[in-house]
Formats: structure tokens, C-alpha cells, sequence
């Protein structure tokens, strides 16, 4: 078994960790960006692989790239990358803010492809996290291990690599060749006989459920296609102008700073602009197709509404489950062979990051306003989460509206902390560069 050390290991190639890379690149400061390696499971750059359907679009507008809010007049700008490409004016014609999701993921391998000192190596999968002590006891840096035995040692770790798909506790005893999540999707439907009749049930009512039962129809053509859902039917995100102010990021400081109360009330009442709703022209062309289908005569697609899954058990070659009305509270069968989870991921911290806190002795997972996992004791070491930090930073965490601009506070707060120890409230450089920072109370930078 074989140890590589570094200073900064950064675990997930997405969108957080690319922006991060990016924020470090750019600050240009004394060895840092030589000395972090970015890991990602995966043998590619993709966004979103599972759903990285040719039809799908973004929801983001194309200026909340992985730079621009922090820094327009940077090279790694998602309009640098279409001029790059050949492709900025025919963008421009098509007179839309939102890129298409298969164009997102071009620009992110763009950028992998394109930094010049931090490092990415694929096909990296880790399996467990350790804090590293010191024969005092003393927390000193962090060891990952990855899927081939091989351990990584860090002083500073970013864990960006998203949250745990979701299954729910009444579909999670059917066997595996039998579900299949959204982030699944493109790969295992790929492998299944494209003629075949087959029978799916699609569960969820948001967009990544809306996402598949759309790709069905051009994917398995022959295929009969239940959608159950708990709502009484599909709805729309809101949308308008003023709830999309609610993802600048300057009101992150807003929604950390508020109250629990207030902080409660932000996230419930913005729920509806990012989850239990479907994009307004998605649900249109469903419609439209679901008319077309009556039009025709053709009855492979329905909706079922009001509807709980209260059980589910494998039977000789088909799946069964048992569907509760919410309204009449009857109970019937349905009998499929696949079922499609469109029912997002778990809300609380990823495995990972749970597994890390039980190791460091936490008894909460906490972060600070620059996202920095607090250790609750004094450490030189520092891990930070992107992402997955809904319930404090907002809903806009786990979404790229706020990437470049997050990547930047990780980023000054880790060159903060490289620069010296805090000393009555500043931080004494050591090294000639940032010297006498001035830090908040809870000893955080604000660049």
C-alpha cells in the first residue's frame, strides 16, 4: 500500500470542487494550487451523468458558471469556454439564458482539462476518511483511503462529493437490478432491450421523476408507464424574479445569520423554488404528449396521483407494489418490472461526512459561515463541506448559483489559516503574504 501526501485534497470532481480549483489557481499564492489534488470517482467529467439527457437544460443561467460572480474577467468563464469551442455566437442566437445540461457538462470538463497547477486524477473512489493525531493528541491533517488500497495525507481536505441518493425504507428491500435512481438513469435503462414491453413504475413528483418518465417514451417506446406520486398532481417551481433574488449569493449571509425561527421559515417557504415542483416548460411538453397519447388512442402512460407506496416484495419474475388512495384510503396492486426512483437524495450529511465526525469524537456537524467543519478543538488542520449545507447556508448550497463565490471564501479562509496562527483576533503571516488579516468573531475571513 502506497501513501501520497499533499496539502489540500479536495474529494469529488464537480462543480464545487472544480470552482475551488479555479479560486486557488487564480489567488496565485505561494505553492498551494501545486500542492492540491483534486480526486473523483468517476473516469470522466460529467454533470449530473445519469440525467445527462441531450434534451435537458440547465435551470441556472449561464453567468452562474464557476467564476463569473467572483471574478468575470476570469479564462474559466463559461462564455470563454463557447468561444473556445467554436460555438459563443450560435449561444448568443439561440437567445437563451439557460445552456443545455450536456453543454454544462462540456464546459466542466473544459475547465478540468484546462487548470494548469492543481492536479485531478479519476477513477479515484474513497472509502474512508481518518483524522490524523499526533502523539500529544493533537489533530493534524486528515487520511483518505481510496478503493484500491492506496491512502492519500492531507493537512486540508474538501469533501464535495454530493449527497446520498435516497431510497425509500418501503422500496429498499427489492432487489437492485429491480430499482433504479435518477442518478442511475442513462446507464442502466442503456442496457435494457429497447423493444421490450416493459412495465415501470416511476415514484417522485419533481423533476428528476418528470426527467424519466419524458425519456421513456423515446428510450423504451413499448414500455407501460405508471407514475405514482403522493401529490395531487405535478406543479410548477416558482420561478419569478423575486424569489430568484433569494439565490443571490449575498443573501447567504441573510439566511446564516437568522434566527432558527426565521432561518425554518426562509427554507420552507423557498422549498418550492428547487424541490416538489417540476420546470414550467417540461410540464407543458408533457401535456401536450399525454394529450397527443389520448388523441391517438394510446394508454401506456397515467399518472397516479394521491398515492402511497405501502408496500413492495418481489414475486416470481415481476415486482409488486401496493398502492394506497389517499383519498379513499383503498388498497389495489401494481405488478412491474422496474422501478424508477425520482425521489432525490437523503437530507441529512452524507455517509461520508457523518462516518469523518464520528471519527474526530463530534457530536454535531456543524460548519462556520465559510463553510469550515468545526472541529471544536484547537487544529492547524482544516476540513471544509461543500454542498450539503442546506439547513445553514440556504438552499442555493447544493446548487450553481453560489459556486463561485463560495469557492472563494473556502479559499481566502484556507490562505487565512496557511498564513499563520490567529493572534488577538488577526492572523500573523509567516510567509510574507497575507499579514494582519482581520477576522470576525468566530474567527472567520471576510474577503
Amino acid at each position: 500500500m502506497t501513501n501520497r501526501e499533499v496539502e489540500l485534497l479536495a474529494i469529488g470532481g464537480g462543480p464545487a470542487n472544480l470552482a475551488l480549483a479555479v479560486a486557488i489557481e487564480e489567488l496565485g499564492v505561494d505553492g498551494l494550487a501545486e500542492n492540491t489534488l483534486v480526486i473523483e470517482r468517476g473516469h470522466s467529467i460529467e454533470w449530473q451523468r445519469g440525467l445527462l439527457l441531450p434534451w435537458t437544460k440547465s435551470q441556472v443561467a449561464f453567468a452562474k458558471d464557476l467564476v463569473t460572480l467572483r471574478n468575470p474577467r476570469s479564462e474559466f468563464t463559461f462564455l470563454n469556454y463557447l468561444r473556445s469551442v467554436g460555438r459563443l455566437d450560435d449561444f448568443i442566437n439561440m437567445g437563451s439564458f439557460t445552456p443545455y445540461r450536456v453543454e454544462i457538462s462540456g464546459y466542466l470538463s473544459w475547465v478540468a482539462q484546462s487548470l494548469r497547477k492543481v492536479k485531478l486524477q479519476l477513477g479515484c473512489e474513497c472509502t474512508s476518511i481518518a483524522p490524523v493525531r499526533d502523539a500529544a493528541g493533537t489533530l493534524t491533517g486528515w487520511l483518505t483511503k481510496l478503493a484500491d488500497g492506496t491512502t492519500i495525507s492531507s493537512k486540508y481536505l474538501v469533501i464535495g462529493a454530493g449527497r446520498d441518493p435516497y431510497v425509500p425504507p418501503t422500496l429498499a428491500g427489492l432487489p437492485a437490478e429491480r430499482l433504479i435512481h435518477s442518478t442511475q438513469y442513462r446507464y442502466r435503462v442503456s442496457e435494457l432491450d429497447k423493444a421490450g414491453a416493459h412495465r415501470i413504475a416511476v415514484v417522485g413528483a419533481a423533476q428528476s421523476a418528470a426527467e424519466m418518465f419524458r425519456a421513456l417514451q423515446t428510450d423504451l417506446p413499448a414500455g407501460d408507464v405508471s407514475w405514482v406520486m403522493r401529490s395531487i398532481g405535478l406543479r410548477a417551481y416558482d420561478t419569478n424574479k423575486f424569489t430568484n433574488e433569494l439565490y443571490y449569493p449575498s443573501y447567504i449571509d441573510k439566511v446564516f445569520e437568522a434566527r432558527p425561527e426565521g432561518r425554518e421559515q426562509i427554507l420552507r417557504e423557498m422549498h418550492l423554488t428547487n424541490y416538489s415542483g417540476v420546470e414550467t416548460d417540461l410540464l407543458q411538453e408533457l401535456y401536450t404528449s399525454m394529450y397527443l397519447d389520448k388523441l391517438a388512442g394510446v394508454d401506456r402512460r397515467r399518472l397516479v396521483t394521491m398515492t402511497d407506496i405501502t408496500g413492495a416484495r418481489e414475486e416470481g419474475d415481476e415486482i409488486v407494489l401496493e398502492l394506497t388512495d389517499r383519498r379513499t384510503d383503498e388498497v389495489t396492486e401494481l405488478r412491474r418490472d422496474l422501478v424508477l426512483l425520482g425521489t432525490g437524495f437523503v437530507r441529512e450529511m452524507p455517509a461520508m461526512v457523518r462516518d469523518l465526525a464520528a471519527a474526530i469524537g463530534l457530536d454535531r456537524i456543524e460548519v462556520s459561515r465559510r463553510y469550515r467543519l468545526e472541529l471544536n478543538e484547537q487544529s492547524d488542520a482544516a476540513c471544509y463541506l461543500q454542498g450539503v449545507n442546506e439547513a445553514t447556508h440556504g438552499i442555493a448550497d447544493s446548487l450553481l448559483s453560489v459556486l463561485g463565490n463560495r469557492a472563494g471564501d473556502i479559499a481566502n479562509d484556507l490562505l487565512a489559516r496557511r498564513a499563520g496562527t490567529k493572534v488577538n483576533g488577526t492572523h500573523r503571516a509567516t510567509n510574507g503574504h497575507l499579514a494582519a488579516v482581520p477576522l470576525s468573531a468566530d474567527g472567520v475571513l471576510h474577503s
